[in-house]
């Protein structure tokens, strides 16, 4: 079924499709060829669309436990994809 406008306009027509281009606003972000798990990549792209965060925004902003966390930042740090500096985890 397609729903239309008064004016006869498909609403796939009136969507808006900036972010669907590829609009230079929001970039998008390659995973490195060395985070293969679900969560390492999850904690990877907040990283990326987040910048440098403590502790507490990650496990709060992932809903993820610190013990988990801790682990998949140190494969991330062991990698050299993730870098901590003044109590911040950043892609480096």
């Amino acid at each position: 079924m397609v729903t239309t406008h008064a004016d006869g306009a498909d609403a796939a027509d009136t969507a808006d499709t900036a972010t669907a281009d590829g609009d230079a606003e929001t970039p998008m972000t390659t995973l490195p060829d060395g985070v293969s798990s679900p969560r390492g990549k999850l904690v990877y792209l907040y990283l990326a669309t987040h910048g440098a965060v403590r502790e507490d925004d990650l496990c709060e902003g992932l809903s993820m436990k610190r013990i988990s966390l801790y682990s998949i930042l140190g494969a991330l740090r062991e990698a050299g994809h993730v870098e901590k500096a003044d109590g911040r985890y950043a892609l480096a």
